[in-house]
């Protein structure tokens, strides 16, 4: 699939009309990366958010000790970085490809200015920002409880 329609599978986006998606897939280029390659670096600034279309990447954390925990893994289809990307603040976890990835890269830039101009975008998104924030949350907890 070479439209828009690819993002209607992105739990993300999954509450936003047509249009938004439209303008949403015009802003984005593709990226391919190779298993090992780091999509995001732990500390590092946002310079956007990734849709993963096809392989896995893994979330990893690096403790204070230098210890690598797995926090999750992402496939086809889910997004990863949006927390930077909607904050600004440096990325929390390395996200690197497991497998043969390939991904639309969604700019900090591009995506801040679809959000201004449809803030009906920032509302459909707001409640799967939040869930994934719990998730997140949920599993650094039980990182945290059996180290």
């Amino acid at each position: 699939m070479n439209d828009y329609k690819v993002l209607e599978q992105v739990s993300l986006f999954q509450n936003l009309e047509a249009r938004y998606l439209k303008t949403i897939y015009k802003a984005c280029t593709k990226r391919s990366f190779s298993p090992g390659d780091a999509l995001v670096e732990q500390g590092t600034s946002g310079v956007g958010l990734f849709i993963i279309q096809s392989g896995s990447v893994k979330v990893q954390k690096t403790t204070e000790s230098g210890e690598h925990l797995d926090v999750a893994t992402h496939g086809s289809g889910e997004v990863i970085g949006e927390f930077s990307v909607l904050d600004g603040a440096p990325r929390t976890a390395d996200v690197i490809a497991v497998k043969e990835t390939e991904c639309l890269l969604l700019s900090s830039w591009s995506f801040q200015a679809i959000l201004k101009s449809h803030p009906e975008v920032a509302l459909g998104i707001l409640p799967l920002v939040v869930q994934r924030f719990r998730e997140t949350n949920d599993a650094l907890m039980k990182c945290k409880g059996n180290g």
